[in-house]
């Protein structure tokens, strides 16, 4: 078991990637708690597909833009579990807008929850790992955050963008207690949310407009992403921290891709 016996809090677990990370852990021996902000049946039944893997999980609700909710959420964990081992910050939205549409209401819920929500729930947690001078983050970015040129798209690509900032300079502060920080880039990768608002022609025809754009003919699965927040989970990875994997399936245009 490549996580035996570790706790790992993940945020934004009651759909998608972050489901997908909490199975994947689960597989490997961890124990989850499962964040969700308002889909409480979908984040019990994550819950419980962890239990069917022999693990044990709670759902905890907590908005992580709000300090004093990731602040309790941590406390529960730590009651429930005596510990965090793993943290995975994947809580994430965005509001499509052109550029003179951004309003100021739009720019405070992405940053809040995309880039204030890592840095609440890295620091809650981190508390705890100093004392024990052993820990693990890993917070899920985009390539959008390295300066691509989506339309709509500006504030999620700066909120994410500052997730690459975010990650070495947290790593850097944080290695003399044994703590790494680490990120992941996805680049188009295929949820829900991928389908939302899109006839199945509409989707099959974007789908593959993006295939074409990728150096594998393909697009990533949650899957795939998974699997490598699995790798900078375990001591397979022991050397690395301060690094952010791009996860796209090779990008060959990247100003026309979207993530």
């Amino acid at each position: 078991m490549r996580l035996g016996n570790k706790v790992a809090l993940i945020t934004g677990a009651s759909r998608g990637i972050g489901e997908a990370i909490a199975l994947a852990f689960a597989g490997e021996g961890a124990d989850i708690i499962v964040n969700y902000a308002s889909s409480t049946v979908e984040a019990g039944e994550v819950a419980r597909k962890v239990k069917a893997l022999g693990r044990d999980s709670i759902a905890v609700k907590a908005d992580v833009s709000r300090r004093n909710e990731v602040d309790e959420m941590v406390r529960a964990g730590i009651q429930k579990f005596g510990r965090i081992d793993i943290l995975v910050n994947n809580a994430g939205l965005t509001r499509r807008a052109d550029f003179l549409d951004i309003t100021e209401d739009d720019w405070d819920t992405v940053i809040d929850t995309n880039l204030k929500g890592t840095f609440n729930c890295t620091q809650a947690v981190v508390r705890h790992m100093v004392e024990r001078k052993s820990g693990n983050i890993i917070s899920i970015a985009s390539i959008a955050g390295l300066g691509n040129a989506t339309e709509k798209n500006l504030v999620y690509s700066v909120s994410k963008g500052a997730l690459f900032t975010f990650t070495k300079k947290a790593a850097n502060e944080l290695g003399k207690y044994g703590i790494r920080v680490n990120g992941i880039a996805p680049g188009l990768t295929v949820t829900d949310f991928t389908h939302r608002g899109r006839t199945e022609e509409e989707f099959a025809a974007f789908i593959e407009k993006k295939k074409q754009l990728s150096m594998l003919g393909a697009v990533a699965t949650t899957q795939d992403i998974a699997n490598t927040a699995l790798f900078l989970a375990s001591s397979e990875s022991s050397a690395i921290t301060g690094q952010v994997i791009v996860v796209d399936t090779g990008t060959r245009d990247f100003l026309s891709h979207a993530a």
